[in-house]
Parts: C-alpha cells; sequence; structure tokens
C-alpha cells in the first residue's frame, strides 16, 4: 500500500493546492494511504477533515527575522516540533512527503529528509517563501506554479513549471468552458440571475474586498452600465459604501443584489462574497480583481481577460504574480495608486467595446495557464512513493 503524507497549510493558497493534489492521488491509486499535517489554527484544521482527510497537528514554530525572545526559545521548540513530525511520519509509514509551504512544511522537509524520505514540493507563488526555500535543497521534485521562483534546487532535485492545483470548481468549469460555453455560460447565468446575451464585468478584491477596486468601479458606474453588466463583489463590510457610490454615479435603479430574496432591476449587482464563484468566472468577459498566485492561476486557466491590480504591500509581491501573464498579452496591469475611476473610464470602456481586443486577451490568457496541475503532481509523487517501496 502506497503511504503518502502531505504537508501544508494556513491560508487558503496552500490549503486549496493541497487538497487538490490529494484528491488526485485518489483518483489515481484509490487505495493510496493520504493524510496531512498542518496546524490546528490555519484554515486546514477545518478543510482538511471536510475533505476526509486525517490531519495530525504540529505547532507553529516561524523562523525568527530578528534577534528577540522568539529568536531565543526556537531552537528549544524546532525541535520539540521536529520530534512530533517524526513520531507522526513513522506512524503514518510515510513513503513520501509532498509539501506546499507554511509553518507546518518546514519541520516536515527537515525530519523527512532526515529519515530518507523522499520530498515533493509545490510552489504556488512567483516567489517562494522561507519553508519550502529550506526544503528544495532536498527535494525530489518541485512543481511550481511560475518560473523563475527563487527556489535553489539541490543536486539531482527536477524542477518543472506544473500549474497551479486547481479548486475541484474551478477544474471542472476549466474543463467544460471551451468545449461547451454557450451553455455553461447561460445555465451560471440563469442561477446568477443576469443576461447571458450582454457582456459581463466581475471586479473581485477577495474575501476582504479592496477599498480601491471597490472606489474606482463603482465611480465608474455609469461609464460600465452603459456596456456591460457588473458582478461587484466587494468583500464583508465593504457592500455599504460601494452602493452609495453606485447610486451616487448611476442611480438607485442601477442596483441589483446577487441576493435574489434582494433582487432589483438594474445592472449593477452587488455582493459582499460570493460561494460559487465560478459561476460568475463562467459568464465573464473581463474580471478586475488583485493579483495573488491562485486567483492569477486560475483566470488564465479559464482564459479570462484581467485587469490586475496588484497589492501595494511589502516587496510588491503579487506584480511578480501578474507580470507573465502581461508578457503573454493575456491581461493588463495597473497601480493600485493609479487605479481610479478616470482610469477605469479611460481604459475599461474602450476595452469593453473592442470583443476583438477581450478575445485575444482570454485566447493568449489560456495559452499560458494550466489545467493539468494537480494530475502532474500526483503522477509524480506515486512514481516517487513506488520507487521508494
Amino acid at each position: 500500500m502506497t503511504n503518502i503524507v502531505l504537508a501544508g497549510g494556513g491560508t487558503a493558497g496552500h490549503v486549496n493546492p493541497l487538497l487538490s493534489v490529494a484528491d488526485a492521488i485518489r483518483r489515481i491509486e484509490p487505495d493510496a494511504g493520504l493524510s496531512v499535517i498542518g496546524t490546528a489554527v490555519g484554515l486546514e484544521h477545518d478543510l482538511v477533515p471536510q475533505a476526509g482527510y486525517e490531519l495530525d497537528t504540529v505547532e507553529k514554530v516561524p523562523f525568527p527575522r530578528r534577534p528577540n525572545k522568539d529568536a531565543l526559545t526556537f531552537p528549544w521548540r524546532w525541535s520539540r516540533e521536529k520530534r512530533k513530525v517524526r513520531a507522526i511520519l513513522e506512524r503514518r509509514q510515510a513513503q513520501v512527503v509532498v509539501g506546499f509551504g507554511g509553518y507546518a512544511s518546514a519541520p516536515v522537509y527537515s525530519v523527512a529528509h532526515a529519515m530518507g524520505i523522499p520530498v515533493v514540493i509545490h510552489e504556488q507563488n512567483a516567489r517562494a517563501g522561507m519553508a519550502n526555500k529550506l526544503g528544495a535543497k532536498w527535494a525530489s521534485f518541485i512543481g511550481t506554479a511560475y518560473e523563475n521562483t527563487g527556489l535553489k534546487p539541490g543536486k539531482g532535485t527536477t524542477i518543472e513549471r506544473v500549474g497551479l492545483p486547481l479548486r475541484p470548481a474551478i477544474a471542472q468549469l476549466a474543463a467544460r468552458i471551451r468545449t461547451d460555453y454557450p451553455a455553461v455560460r447561460a445555465q451560471a447565468a440563469a442561477q446568477l440571475g443576469i443576461d447571458p446575451g450582454r457582456p459581463v464585468v466581475v471586479v473581485t478584491g477577495g474575501s476582504l474586498g479592496a477599498l480601491s477596486l471597490n472606489t474606482a468601479v463603482a465611480g465608474a458606474a455609469a461609464d460600465l452600465l452603459k456596456r456591460a453588466q457588473v458582478i461587484h463583489l466587494t468583500g464583508k463590510g465593504k457592500i455599504a459604501q460601494v452602493e452609495a457610490n453606485v447610486t451616487a454615479k448611476a442611480g438607485a435603479d442601477a442596483l441589483n443584489d446577487l441576493d435574489p430574496s434582494h433582487a432589483g432591476q438594474g445592472d449593477y449587482h452587488v455582493a459582499q462574497y460570493l460561494e460559487r464563484i465560478d459561476l460568475a468566472f463562467a459568464c465573464a468577459d473581463l474580471v478586475i480583481c488583485r493579483a495573488g498566485a491562485g486567483t492569477v492561476c486560475e483566470l488564465t486557466a479559464l482564459g479570462l481577460p484581467a485587469i490586475y491590480v496588484p497589492l501595494p504591500i511589502g516587496n510588491g509581491e503579487q506584480r511578480f504574480n501578474a507580470q507573465p501573464v502581461v508578457d503573454a498579452d493575456g491581461g493588463m496591469m495597473v497601480n493600485d495608486s493609479d487605479f481610479t475611476a478616470a482610469w477605469v473610464h479611460d481604459h475599461i470602456a474602450g476595452l469593453l467595446d473592442d470583443p476583438q481586443r477581450l478575445h485575444e486577451l482570454g485566447d493568449h490568457a489560456w495559452q499560458y495557464g494550466i489545467r493539468d496541475a494537480a494530475d502532474i503532481m500526483a503522477r509524480h509523487i506515486l512514481s516517487l512513493a513506488a520507487a521508494h517501496r
């Protein structure tokens, strides 16, 4: 029997690819023993058991970045968690460990290497995090969503751009969208209460929203509504301000609500969050969004043209996610500080008037995107497991 331990968590960016790869392994080899090492405080605590996998937990032990109390206690805490990991890997009889980054992955990489267990890594960001940088020198195989992630693999390590393992809903949509698009669009539009015959702009800043996107797009509502319907996902706690801005620019009759119990008659559809965002993507002619790695990979896998507005924090990491897509002419990128209602008026209105250009952007996005990352990762993992047996 094949026994594989997957490690990672903390954010959806780590957990979703982990679960997608686990599901792919199970499809290929239904009898494989699969378990996950994560923390008790990340999203994996709920999502992993919900997906049907057993979760073993360790404590978060961040690498110290400055001399302080945490730095003094780090060696002891690191050794303690490595002892826990060793006990877990022995009990699970792990033949391969697969890490996706995050706090839980680092001690797993270290212990697996010491035990002689092959290590596989997936890196979903354009710039790798510390845990995967640590594990890269011990990995047998590294799959990435981007080229040039900054990982420095060890001797004999194979590294390959495999793409992002897609969430099931997005993977299923990607499989249908190019073969049965009119039916997919019509079905999704009916569920959302929009007209499948008119262009659709989807705006999303993630679960917490993005103030600059909300302000700029709502401020250009009148221009956009002359050309398209809008699905605007405002983020938690931000819907009232968007509604006020849309009303001021386009009138109260322009508003609608994606909640059917509150629906109006307008073409500017608002919601704080949409659990089935795949339905919005199925209808989208253009997406306006941040440039998180997951967002960029999903949109390119679906062949959707996008206006990327990277989050302006840190070293501008989100720019690295979107830049290869922009270079491939699969989307446009604009600085957060430049993204205003005037920019929307000057650029997006014209883009919506040029369906041929939108089609070109979408086609280039599709060519850049990868849709079978989970299966590619699963086959590499199972091949290593077979060799290790």
